[in-house]
């Protein structure tokens, strides 16, 4: 493979791990911080975060600005999706009658999945479609802080 191009795919996965982290989510990595943190009461928000163009264009502007609101989840996570693979197939286990799909977010409560918002839903929608879907999630499973 050509180094300018893995150079150039570090800088991409690095980006949106920081766009990630800088919103207030925890990176799990490993299928011990998934099991761990899903296993926990209340409600998590899961972004299975992507290198793909409408990851970063709608799914991460949207899990940032989405929680500029009243009822949010408890937690906030992510996992990534072709970087994390362990962390992410371990993730997708918990998403029972969903199909693998990135970007997207699971609403998880009480470490079962409640909802999810799919890259069909993100997709060649705005950031804030997406926003609204996720506040809707909120409103439905989560307290106002």
């Amino acid at each position: 493979m050509d180094l300018n191009f893995d150079l150039y795919m570090n800088d991409i996965v690095n980006q949106a791990r920081k766009d990630m982290n800088n919103a207030g989510y925890e990176q799990l990595t490993t299928e011990e911080e998934v099991d761990s943190v899903f296993k926990k009461e209340g409600t998590t928000l899961v972004m299975i975060n992507s290198v793909c163009g409408c990851a970063g264009g709608i799914a991460r502007p949207a899990a940032s600005h989405a929680l500029h609101y009243d009822a949010l989840p408890d937690r906030l996570v992510t996992v990534f999706a072709g970087q994390d693979k362990e962390a992410t197939q371990r993730a997708r286990d918990y998403f029972e009658g969903y199909a693998p799909s990135s970007p997207s977010f699971a609403l998880m409560k009480d470490g079962k999945i409640t909802e999810m918002i799919e890259r069909h839903q993100i997709e060649g929608h705005d950031v804030m479609d997406v926003i609204t879907q996720l506040q809707r999630l909120f409103d439905k499973y989560c307290e106002e802080k």
